[in-house]
This record gives C-alpha cells, sequence and structure tokens, in this order.
C-alpha cells in the first residue's frame, strides 16, 4: 500500500510539475503575446486557491492535531517558525533567479523591473528584441532560468507531499488539498515554462528540444513531493514541520510572485475579484 502511495505520488506531481511546466514551453513556443489580461487572472485566481488552502487546509491540520492530543501545545510556535523557513528559502531562490537572470539579461533596468507588468516581460519574450544580435546571451539566460526554476520547483513538490501525508492518499487522491495544490502548481508552472523556453529558442536552440528541456525543469516537483511525503510520515511533529514549511513556501508564491504580477500585468480590480473568487473556490474544494 505504500508503494501505491508513492507511485501515485509520483504521478500526480509529475503531471504537475512536468506536464505543466512543459505546456508552458509549448505556449511560449508559439504563443501570439497579447495575453495580459488571460494571464494576469490566470495568476489571481490560482492565488486565491494557494490562500484558501493554506489558510483552511494546512495550517489547521496542527490546530486539530493539538486538540487531540496528538502533538504538544507549544507547537504552534513550531509551525510559525517552519512557515517563516519556508518562505524565506522560497524567497532566497527567487531571489537567486532575479540575481542570474539580471545578471545575464543586461536590459532589466530602471524601465524593466524584475517584476514584470507585462507578459513579454514575464516570460522573457523582450529578450529576443534586446538581444536579437547576441543569441548566445539569450541561450544562456535560458539555461540559468532552467537551472533556477528547477530548484525552485523542489520545495513547491514538498507542498503537494506533504498535503497528501495528512490523509489517506488513495482515499483523497482526487478530492484531498494535495490534489488541489497539484493542480493549482501546475497552472502556476505554466508562466515559469514559458520563461524557460523564450529565451532558449530565441537563442537559437530547436522548439522540440526547448521544449524537453523546459519539461525537464518542472522534474524536482516529484523530488520534493516524495520527501515532503516521507517526512510527514515519520512523526506528528515531522508532519507539523512539513506543513509549516509547505505554507511558508506557498504564502511567499503568494505574495511575493503570484499577486504583485497579476495586478502590474492588469492594473485594475478585475485580478482582485479573481482573488476573492480563488479563495471561494479554494475553500469549497477544502470542505467538499
Amino acid at each position: 500500500m505504500i508503494f501505491m502511495d508513492y507511485l501515485v505520488i509520483v504521478i500526480i506531481t509529475f503531471i504537475s510539475g512536468v506536464v505543466g511546466t512543459g505546456l508552458g514551453g509549448i505556449i511560449g513556443a508559439v504563443l501570439k503575446r497579447d495575453s495580459n489580461k488571460m494571464v494576469s487572472l490566470l495568476l489571481s485566481f490560482a492565488a486565491g486557491i494557494m490562500l484558501a488552502v493554506v489558510c483552511f487546509d494546512l495550517m489547521s491540520k496542527p490546530i486539530e492535531m493539538m486538540n487531540n492530543g496528538t502533538i504538544p501545545p507549544l507547537t504552534p510556535l513550531i509551525v510559525v517558525a517552519a512557515v517563516i523557513v519556508g518562505y524565506g528559502v522560497v524567497y532566497l531562490l527567487n531571489l537567486f533567479i532575479d540575481k542570474r537572470t539580471n545578471h545575464e539579461v543586461k536590459h532589466i533596468d530602471e524601465n524593466h523591473p524584475s517584476t514584470a507588468d507585462n507578459l513579454d516581460e514575464l516570460i522573457h519574450a523582450d529578450h529576443y528584441q534586446t538581444h536579437k544580435n547576441s543569441k548566445s546571451n539569450l541561450f544562456i539566460a535560458g539555461l540559468v532560468m532552467m537551472s533556477a526554476i528547477a530548484l525552485h520547483n523542489l520545495p513547491e513538490g514538498m507542498v503537494i507531499g506533504a498535503s497528501y501525508a495528512t490523509a489517506d492518499v488513495m482515499k483523497t487522491l482526487f478530492s484531498g488539498s494535495g490534489f488541489i495544490l497539484a493542480i493549482v502548481i501546475g497552472l502556476h508552472n505554466v508562466p515559469e515554462g514559458m520563461a524557460v523556453s523564450v529565451p532558449l529558442i530565441s537563442g537559437g536552440m530547436s522548439k522540440p528540444k526547448a521544449i524537453l528541456l523546459t519539461a525537464l525543469s518542472g522534474l524536482p516537483t516529484v523530488f520534493g513531493a516524495l520527501l515532503g511525503f516521507a517526512l510527514g510520515e515519520i512523526s506528528d511533529i515531522m508532519l507539523v514541520l512539513s506543513l509549516g514549511f509547505a505554507s511558508g513556501a506557498m504564502l511567499y508564491v503568494v505574495f511575493g510572485e503570484l499577486l504583485p504580477e497579476s495586478i502590474l500585468m492588469w492594473r485594475s480590480k478585475l485580478p482582485a475579484f479573481a482573488i476573492f473568487v480563488g479563495v471561494i473556490v479554494g475553500f469549497l474544494l477544502v470542505m467538499f
């Protein structure tokens, strides 16, 4: 039964990580880049669902366990510490991504901020316009982005694995928070895949090869999920730590990535409304 649990988690996270990122690579290769509003709403909606799952499911599990007497009363302090660590780790990974890509792609300056307000900037399509006579720079930027996003996908996979560790995997396969997060992280991986494939293709790599490498950058999601699930199975305290780390990682993704990008890409009230809808949908998914 344990083997089946791990197999299911591998399949789910493979779809979320590899297929989601690979789909982004395909879209980046063929997309007509006039979809700022659509991407803004998609990111906002995904952020709302993530926020709901963190608040109504991941963070509530330690409270339930404490009330049941399975963990010590001081556990909330441990949870807070784990949340801070999770938030900090993903923040540092994203800082690394920004530093490396800004270093390689010279045109990101006061006119091209690190936080994108345009789909072309978000997926690095505008790099081609600035570096069209220097394809080697684009190619290097794509490789750096691919490596950084691969590293970034590891804690995201831990989120899915830790979520599945809170319940029977087979019973919550298509209904638990782990499955919900797998879908949402898969959606979140789409623009990340676009950010990898566009500079690789613009730098001279063939589209099939660029899409394959982009998809492979999502593979660490699987390893992260196995790690998160294994840690959660060790003991109740390890499960609490895994859930806290996962919550912190997701809170950074929501407040440090998705919301700033979506609001800057479409300066209106509709992204905020999409967040609201996402929270409501996420709450309903968690409850039912």
